[in-house]
């Protein structure tokens, strides 16, 4: 069952919310939105507008702020229907498939060697000869060390350049379309993610990973932060997007919970 850790989970989250002693912590997996977050090259970047700031006629303190932003930049989701004509929208993702045990597959040390590289078949076979077969509902997540590159454009995208011809210059790992359909055909994942702006590596031009995926209602976690510091198995992840309705993506509040 998809959902069988559930209460363990919940009653880990409702002991550290009452205050009572915990062996673990958080990590927040989440970038900052603000002027330095990354962006694919062809959409606007995060504005944000102060509508006030300070004292009143009435005495007292008010701040408030508006903002607007692209469904996908910055750590969020893409929701199913990003490229699967007739899936689910961000609203219709079900939140038990966006929290789950975490399974962390390690392919900085390729990554760092090639800037292109995408996750294949045998590393996560290789990962499960290690580890165990990838739990049902786990949140698959891929570290390629480009995280610790974040919010250096250059570094992270393979190119600082704005606009449609930026697009052909990018450079950073993904999932290779194999291993997506691998995953989705062998396996019952809840979603996947990696620390990087596309679920496809940066040259891809058709986008398989992302539509074998998507075709499964399986969702995306892209640009999370902080992955070195979780553990290979054991953390617990928690990741709940913006609710927006009918949207094909949306800005994600990712954390994990990592036992002692």
């Amino acid at each position: 069952m998809r959902n069988a850790w559930l209460p363990l989970l919940l009653s880990v989250v409702g002991c550290a919310s009452a205050g009572f002693p915990t062996d673990g912590r958080w990590v927040d997996m989440t970038h900052t939105y603000d002027e330095a977050t990354i962006y694919w090259p062809t959409s606007e970047l995060f504005e944000l507008e102060v509508v006030s700031h300070g004292f009143n006629p009435k005495g007292y303190f008010y701040a408030a702020n508006k903002f607007c932003t692209a469904e996908h930049g910055g750590t969020h989701v893409d929701a199913p229907i990003h490229f699967a004509e007739g899936k689910r929208t961000v609203d219709e993702l079900p939140v038990d498939q966006l929290i789950g045990p975490a399974v962390v597959v390690d392919v900085s040390a390729a990554a760092a060697l090639d800037a292109d590289y995408q996750v294949t078949v045998d590393d996560l076979r290789g990962w499960e000869a290690d580890h165990g077969r990838i739990p049902d509902g786990a949140l698959v997540l891929l570290h390629t060390g480009f995280g610790e590159r974040w919010p250096d454009a250059a570094r992270y995208l393979g190119t600082a350049e704005r606009g449609a011809q930026a697009v052909a210059k990018l450079h950073f790992p993904g999932l290779h379309p194999d291993a997506a359909r691998w995953l989705v055909s062998e396996r019952r994942p809840g979603a996947l993610g990696l620390d990087t702006a596309s679920i496809d590596f940066g040259q891809s031009t058709h986008y398989g990973s992302h539509v074998a995926l998507f075709e499964r209602d399986v969702p995306a976690f892209e640009n999370v932060a902080n992955l070195h510091l979780l553990p290979t198995t054991g953390a617990w992840v928690i990741a709940l997007p913006m609710k927006i309705g009918g949207g094909s993506g949306a800005p994600l509040r990712m954390a994990a919970w990592i036992p002692d």
